[in-house]
């Protein structure tokens, strides 16, 4: 098995991660997560979102939090666009990348951001062409692309709609995302497949959620295609608003460590990134979702 040599993880821990917490979290611990993050070696951090603070009240400090980056070189910060509103609010800010999303279910499209896939495109659009205008790269994620809470399984034909809807309108890259968590192995490797119709390898990453405790084994099926790409969220921070009893990302953790002993080099620091993994989980008043972590964190405490 010919597996990649190096491995770029995008840490969306503060972003995907905090979304969906019902305690506020204050700018300065998000910061300092970031802070954590870069310090452990991450080159792509997600950031925070642009969006309504009316659907996303997490997200409402956006600008104060992307103000307040001790930015480093090398680390590119990425936050989510859904649409204009967003990027015109979001590009006084300096991101680095924006993210756009749209879903592989119609179900999943209403219930979300209350339109259907076509109108999601088109709204992201403008953005597309505006970033671009900036020189500021643009990647794009499908979301429920192996299973909908609404629709079920979902076929890879959507998969495939969808990222050739998003070629279409210019998006550099895309993130096929298993959002609540149900697929498996070989589901995701179709899904992927159906995603490289029209996005070459170097363009395609992986986003999986640890729900039925599949995103590892997704990850190294992964792997076996030559993806070399993965968001990941630190202490496997995160959830799906509109998936009941979907769990967080898979953890930024238990991949490296995962991916240490496979001789894979992702220029991550375990030990620090453990560090950011507990610092937020302390605040939260809660251990971190991450085996590797709570591993590591025993043998310490020995």
């Amino acid at each position: 098995m010919n597996y990649p040599p190096r491995v770029k993880l995008v840490d969306v821990g503060p972003r995907d991660g905090l979304q969906n917490e019902k305690t506020m979290v204050p700018a300065a611990v998000k910061i300092e997560l970031v802070h954590r993050l870069q310090a452990a070696g991450l080159r792509e951090i997600e950031v925070t979102s642009f969006v309504s603070p009316k659907w996303v009240p997490q997200m409402v400090d956006n600008a104060e939090v992307m103000a307040g980056i001790q930015r480093k070189s090398g680390v590119r910060y990425s936050v989510l666009t859904p649409n204009m509103q967003g990027f015109e609010a979001a590009v006084l800010s300096r991101p680095d990348e924006v993210v756009v999303f749209a879903a592989a279910s119609e179900a999943f499209s209403q219930r979300n951001i209350n339109c259907s896939i076509a109108e999601s495109i088109e709204r992201f659009r403008p953005v597309v062409e505006a970033a671009k205008a900036q020189n500021i790269r643009v990647r794009g994620a499908i979301s429920c692309a192996v299973g909908c809470p609404y629709e079920g399984e979902i076929a890879p034909e959507r998969v495939a709609l969808v990222a050739r809807l998003m070629k279409n309108i210019g998006v550099q890259h895309i993130g096929v995302a298993d959002t609540i968590g149900v697929g498996t192995p070989i589901k995701v490797q179709r899904a992927l497949e159906a995603a490289l119709m029209h996005y070459a390898i170097d363009d395609l990453s992986g986003h999986f959620h640890d729900t039925y405790g599949q995103a590892l084994g997704n990850t190294l099926a992964s792997l076996e295609m030559g993806v070399w790409q993965f968001d990941t969220s630190s202490a496997g921070l995160g959830g799906c608003p509109y998936a009941k009893g979907a769990t967080g990302n898979v953890a930024t953790e238990d991949v490296v460590y995962m991916l240490n002993g496979m001789g894979i080099e992702t220029g991550i620091d375990l030990d620090l990134l453990v560090d950011a993994g507990k610092f937020i989980s302390d605040f939260l008043e809660r251990k971190p979702n991450s085996r590797a972590s709570t591993a590591l964190l025993n043998k310490r405490n020995a």
